[in-house]
């Protein structure tokens, strides 16, 4: 399987360390962290929610089970989910059964602003640890602004430090390939920018806002 995701957990459990491309995250505490990534896209909220939701056509295939990425679907509606196939391989003596694997299962969908699930994605599957994947959507001059944050935590055998920078490469990773399938917005195609920086706080919600007003401050948050 082409899982880079399951061969980081597999250095990671080994004790070896891992040089993620992008090392930065929001904040981590002594069992989670938060990641949190942008991009600029050259689509109206209504283009990139329809985007978004086929992750087929976007999500890198090195971070699925069966390698391919054209077998990931997402249902997007409360109890729905991120799932995908995992092809039996047939032979002359007859056919496989097909496979299957829960990435997330979705807990809010509000069409062109918020699709929220949770889940524990690539080697955080098999740890009691769980995490919240928040995509936020945001229309702006020229486009839409996609804030991507991933908030994780509970118990895992996992050094902090070491996961945190794995799972935050991969999510920029995921978030450059919706990028790319709708079109960068201007010239700049690098890679997403993290929201992360050494003195920045998390934006403050207060637990009786209203969706709107927490939609606001995640999408004002960079």
């Amino acid at each position: 399987m082409a899982n880079r995701f399951f061969l980081a957990a597999a250095l990671l459990l080994g004790g070896v360390a891992t040089s993620p491309a992008t090392a930065e995250v929001v904040s981590t505490s002594g069992d989670g962290f938060v990641t949190r990534a942008t991009a600029e896209v050259a689509a109206e909220p209504l283009a990139v929610w329809l985007a978004l939701i086929k992750p087929a056509e976007w999500w890198n295939s090195e971070h699925t089970w069966s390698g391919d990425a054209a077998n990931m679907i997402l249902t997007p509606q409360a109890g729905g989910c991120l799932c995908e196939t995992i092809p039996g391989d047939d032979s002359e003596e007859g056919f496989a059964m097909d496979g299957s694997a829960h990435h997330a299962t979705v807990v809010q969908a509000f069409p062109l602003r918020v699709l929220r699930l949770r889940g524990g994605l690539g080697p955080l599957q098999g740890e009691p640890a769980t995490g919240i994947l928040t995509v936020t959507l945001k229309e702006i001059d020229g486009g839409t602004r996609i804030l991507w944050e991933y908030n994780v935590g509970g118990p895992m055998r996992y050094e902090i430090a070491g996961i945190a920078g794995a799972v935050d490469d991969v999510m920029s990773q995921q978030l450059a390939g919706l990028r790319d399938r709708l079109g960068a917005l201007g010239a700049a195609a690098s890679a997403p920018t993290s929201d992360a920086a050494p003195d920045k706080t998390e934006p403050q919600i207060a637990p009786e806002a209203t969706l709107e007003e927490q939609i606001d401050a995640l999408g004002d948050s960079e």
